[in-house]
C-alpha cells in the first residue's frame, strides 16, 4: 500500500497538531511538511513534493486563494485539498477555477476529512455536502432543485432570524416588530431548528451565504 505523502498549510498551530495526529494514525497517510502562512506553502510544497496539499483559504502573507495557480506550479503532482471555514458559493467557486481537487468545512474536518483526502487521491472531485447545491442548481430544471430551507420558514420567523443575524437582541427585535420578547425567542428556536442551526455564528454565515444582510431585505 503506498503511502499518501501531505503538506498542511494553516496558520493555526493547533489545528494543524489535531490534523498531524487525525492524519498519521492512518495506515495510508503520512504528514510531512507544514506550513504557517501563504509563502512558506509555496516554498515547501516545491521543497517536498507532496502527494496532496491541505489548504486554508484565510492566511498571513499570501491567502490560499491566491497561491493556488502558483501552488499547482510549484508541486505540479500534487493535489490541493481546500479545508476553510468558509462556507459559501464564492470561495467554493473561486477555489475550484483556481485549480483546487476539493472543498472541506473545517467545522467537518474528521472523518469526512480522511474520506475527501481518498476521493480527491482517486482523481476525484470532493465538495461539502452542504455546498454540492450551489454547484447542481444551475443545471437542474426548477421541479428538481433542491428544497430551499429559508423558504420554509414563517415571514416572522424570517424577520426575526435575519435581526438577530444583524445583532438585535430579544428586547429591540420585539419593540421592533411589536411582539412579546418570549415570541421572539419562540420564533428565533423554531427558525434554527428549520434550518439545522444551533448558534448565531452559525446564522450569520447561513445569512451572509444567502445574502439575506442587505439592506434591502424586507423585515
Amino acid at each position: 500500500m503506498s503511502t499518501i505523502t501531505i503538506l498542511l498549510a494553516d496558520d493555526h498551530a493547533v489545528l494543524r497538531a489535531g490534523l498531524r495526529l487525525l492524519i498519521n494514525a492512518q495506515a495510508d497517510m503520512q504528514v510531512v511538511g507544514e506550513a504557517a502562512d501563504g509563502r512558506e506553502a509555496l516554498d515547501q510544497a516545491a521543497r517536498l513534493q507532496p502527494d496532496l496539499v491541505l489548504l486554508d483559504l484565510s492566511m498571513p502573507a499570501a491567502s490560499g486563494l491566491e497561491i493556488l495557480p502558483a501552488m499547482r506550479r510549484a508541486a505540479p503532482g500534487a493535489r490541493v485539498l481546500v479545508l476553510t471555514m468558509h462556507n459559501d458559493e464564492s470561495h467554493l467557486r473561486h477555489a475550484l477555477r483556481a485549480g483546487a481537487a476539493g472543498y472541506v468545512l473545517k467545522k467537518a474536518a474528521d472523518s469526512e476529512l480522511l474520506s475527501a483526502i481518498r476521493t480527491v487521491m482517486r482523481g476525484e472531485v470532493y465538495v461539502h455536502p452542504a455546498l454540492t447545491r450551489a454547484l447542481v442548481s444551475p443545471l437542474l430544471p426548477p421541479a428538481m432543485l433542491p428544497a430551499d430551507p429559508w423558504a420554509d420558514l414563517s415571514e416572522r420567523e424570517q424577520a426575526v432570524l435575519i435581526l438577530v443575524a444583524r445583532g438585535y437582541t430579544a428586547a429591540e427585535i420585539a419593540e421592533r416588530l411589536s411582539l412579546s420578547p418570549k415570541t421572539v425567542e419562540t420564533y428565533r428556536a423554531r427558525g434554527l431548528e428549520k434550518l439545522g442551526l444551533r448558534s448565531r455564528a452559525a446564522l450569520v454565515q447561513f445569512a451572509l451565504a444567502h445574502n439575506l444582510l442587505r439592506d434591502d431585505q424586507p423585515l
